[in-house]
């Protein structure tokens, strides 16, 4: 186990016998992750995730959330509780995220009324809770599939794709964007770059809230906002441009009440008015073209 003193975060790092249990530190709380990293195995035909209340076999636990993919003739994931050893109203979802034989990363955001659950970076389903959260205090994984890692982490740390930081990036801001909220972006640009793009997408209506696109050569950062699929007035105005070929960069971009606040390495760059003003429908992060990543966060 390894555990970041700043952050709280318990991070699992294994290759590992499954069935795989472990007391989940402190419980868990609002706003707190579980990422789960792993390969489907070729030849499953099922594998559940399971977050219980305690891990006794007989009787048997009560299961908070039972989260189970299954690769029939129709695949679908089956979602449950158990309540003393009785099992209650499925729900079942037709999506299947999972592919037999591929990797994947699941995320379970843990909120006060429901559990909502992405993967690989797209938002799957909710499971509204049925046993009160506070007694919830143990993870568990079965069935044809190898774990690589698991984190529990707290409500301030990193937000999604914690071991992939690949372009083309996405990730997901489970709660949308909410005032006063920063996402930091570091990363190098290429040695012969044209252009990256950084987007903040709503994933149900397939709008971009804030497009920011950065020609090098040019030196010019164009924002504008995508809307019922049709592109609005561009913002092309700068005082100055930040990026060159092979420099490393920290982009910081601030939500506030009427407006993103855009800085880049320490200094303020600009501002860009919401044209979407529902924020919690701005649930991806996405970031495209001549630039290498080394981390992003959600605070």
């Amino acid at each position: 186990m390894l555990m970041d003193s700043v952050l709280n975060v318990f991070y699992y790092d294994f290759h590992q016998t499954i069935p795989f249990t472990e007391i989940i530190p402190g419980g868990l709380h609002p706003g707190e992750m579980i990422v789960i990293q792993g390969c489907v195995h070729d030849d499953a035909d099922r594998f559940q995730f399971d977050l219980t209340c305690g891990c006794s076999t007989k009787p048997r636990a009560d299961v908070a959330f039972h989260f189970n993919p299954r690769f029939s003739s129709s695949p679908q994931i089956v979602c449950n509780s158990l309540q003393h050893e009785n099992w209650g109203r499925e729900e079942n979802i037709d999506r299947m995220p999972f592919k037999q034989g591929a990797s994947f990363e699941t995320i379970i955001l843990v909120l006060c009324d429901v559990f909502k659950v992405a993967v690989n970076g797209v938002h799957i389903l909710e499971f509204k809770h049925r046993i009160p959260l506070e007694m919830v205090n143990t993870f568990s994984v079965s069935g044809k599939v190898e774990l690589h890692a698991i984190g529990f982490i707290p409500e301030s740390a990193v937000f999604s794709k914690s071991g992939d930081l690949s372009i083309p990036y996405k990730g997901s801001l489970f709660r949308g964007v909410i005032p006063e909220q920063h996402i930091t972006i570091k990363g190098h640009i290429s040695l012969f770059p044209h252009s990256f793009t950084v987007n903040l997408r709503c994933s149900q209506s397939n709008n971009i809230a804030l497009h920011l696109n950065s020609h090098i050569k040019s030196g010019m950062l164009i924002r504008n906002s995508l809307l019922c699929q049709s592109w609005g007035q561009e913002e092309r105005e700068l005082q100055y441009f930040p990026f060159s070929a092979g420099n490393y960069f920290e982009m910081i971009i601030l939500c506030q009440l009427h407006q993103f606040r855009i800085g880049v390495n320490g200094s303020h760059l600009l501002d860009y008015r919401h044209r979407v003003q529902d924020l919690s429908s701005i649930d991806q992060l996405e970031i495209l073209g001549d630039v290498e990543l080394q981390n992003v966060q959600l605070w």
